[in-house]
């Protein structure tokens, strides 16, 4: 028996049913990328009902990791952990049996619930499990599982829709989550964390996902009803006056979700930048470059997830090994040769051409991977060392919830600034052929797996040509959208070269602090 009263062999079966849940929640992040243009297709969907397919996961993510953290360190996370399950495995069911794409919205919006308490409550759990010597190899361990499924996503992702069809890409979470939930059940004792001071802290929980929902909304749906529409007026309102309202309750609240007073600190300030900065970047390129795979090169989802696995390979195999650097350079030089390797990886890809090289595209998106790598583990160092030890679960949640929100507010407007830069170019193209854009243009953007149909339905161009000018236009959206990421990776070296003092480098985390943060996020 350990010090912690679990044998050897009891532990490890734990840690496997606990990173078998953590690794789904994860993989779920990817897996739906490469299968998103065979969804479109079946489902009838537009590229803004795609994009909220998506999108939908991560603002459900933004907003409930804090919250489920909190629940579970009070009502025991092994509890929190078994109820999250059950909910992800029936939302993955319910979501391979979608008939539309607002069913297949509301049972991601589910699944992005249960993954905020599968990350946390895993995390805490494997702390909780094994004793101090252990804690930091087996959470290391933990976050390189978590590692394989996000580089395992695009591939499987590809396998299933192209062997047994989309609907697997979710189902495949049922049997999975039954076999972890029985190695868990007879394994994983309950576990508590600190006690709130006020109880949960409801308003402030209400304000946060108020904000980001509204916000996502209206980024996303401006196009649909129009940027002075009332309704987007309305939302747009609405997520200012809930962001003041969050900061007004916080600063009230006796054990509050996030503290202000931390974004003050200038090390702080430069971990959730690069938080925010990074996930902007990665969703922005793990939906568009999928969707141009297919539908402007014609590849199959294997294909496309093979040409993938490079950058989320390169998540899965540095990952572990950054820790080491941090350990001797600081988390400050690591930051800033990420965001350079991310803003490398933005120029090679803001050279997307309908017939453009393969290899150079994979180049450019294992740039992406190395800098992902480089990013993330020293981003929630320099979170750690910025707040004292007590704060640690605070500092983790809050750097996650910017993470996510960074996410979700990329993917909406990366894809609006692709929407435009796509609509004007067919627009100049079919004007310089002699033909009159109409609104039917719109559509044609909006559905690409339909835009060269529409094309040709209503410009009489060969299918040929109708092919090649929406190849050419979908491109032009996408190079803008490339460029967009370049100035975030920019913006973000140039901040976090300025508020990083080079003192910082000398602080890392040692195993307890990174325990800490996995008990309480």
């Amino acid at each position: 028996m350990t010090e912690d009263g679990l044998g050897t062999v009891r532990k490890w079966w734990a840690f496997a049913g606990l990173g078998t849940l953590s690794f789904l929640g994860c993989i779920d992040l990817t897996i739906v990328s490469t299968a998103a243009p065979v969804i479109q297709a079946d489902l009838g969907a537009t590229v803004t009902e795609l994009q909220l397919i998506v999108n939908v996961f991560i603002v459900a993510l933004a907003t409930g990791m804090v919250t489920t953290g909190r629940l579970a360190d009070a009502h025991g996370r092994r509890r929190a952990l078994y109820a999250g399950a059950a909910v992800f495995g029936a939302a993955s069911l319910g979501a391979g049996f979608a008939s539309g794409p607002e069913w297949l919205i509301a049972f991601r919006f589910l699944q992005g619930a249960a993954c905020a308490v599968l990350y946390t409550a895993t995390g805490a759990l494997v702390s909780a499990i094994f004793p101090p010597h252990e804690r930091g190899k087996a959470i290391g361990c933990l976050y390189g599982v978590n590692g394989l499924g996000l580089a395992l996503g695009p591939v499987l992702g590809g396998v299933l829709v192209g062997s047994a069809g989309w609907p697997w890409v979710f189902w495949l979470n049922v049997p999975l989550v039954a076999a972890a939930l029985a190695v868990c059940v007879p394994t994983v004792p309950e576990s508590y964390g600190r006690r709130m001071a006020g109880g949960m802290d409801w308003p402030g929980v209400a304000l946060l996902s108020l904000f980001v929902l509204s916000l996502v909304l209206a980024l996303t749906l401006g196009h649909v009803w129009g940027w002075a529409s009332p309704g987007i007026v309305a939302l747009l309102l609405c997520a200012g006056m809930a962001l003041a309202g969050f900061r007004v309750v916080e600063l009230r609240a006796p054990d509050p979700l996030i503290r202000f007073e931390m974004f003050a600190r200038r090390d702080f300030l430069g971990a959730v930048t690069a938080d925010f900065a990074l996930a902007f970047f990665y969703c922005v390129v793990l939906f568009l470059t999928p969707l141009y795979l297919h539908t402007v090169r014609g590849l199959d989802g294997h294909t496309t997830g093979l040409l993938l696995l490079p950058c989320t390979a390169a998540v899965a195999v540095l990952s572990p090994l950054v820790g080491r650097f941090v350990d001797r350079h600081g988390p400050r030089r690591m930051l800033c040769l990420g965001f350079s390797a991310l803003t490398l990886s933005a120029l090679g890809q803001a050279r997307l051409n309908p017939d453009g090289s393969l290899p150079a595209l994979v180049a450019a998106l294992v740039a992406m991977g190395v800098g992902w790598a480089l990013v993330l583990g020293p981003a929630t160092v320099v979170a750690l060392s910025a707040v004292p030890g007590h704060l640690a679960g605070t500092a983790v949640g809050a750097s996650w919830t910017c993470h996510n929100l960074g996410g979700a507010l990329g993917l909406a407007v990366g894809t609006e600034v692709y929407r435009l830069a796509a609509h004007g170019a067919l627009d100049d193209r079919l004007g310089a052929q002699g033909l009159t854009p109409g609104p039917w243009t719109a559509r044609a953007v909006e559905n690409p797996q339909d835009g060269p149909a529409i094309l040709q339905h209503h410009t009489g161009l060969t299918p040929e040509q109708a092919g090649e000018l929406f190849g050419a236009a979908f491109t032009s959206g996408g190079r803008a959208a490339m460029w967009l990421l370049f100035a975030v990776a920019l913006t973000a070296l140039a901040v976090i070269a300025l508020v990083l003092r080079p003192a910082s480098a000398a602080s890392a985390t040692t195993p307890q602090d990174a325990s800490a943060a996995a008990e309480s996020p």
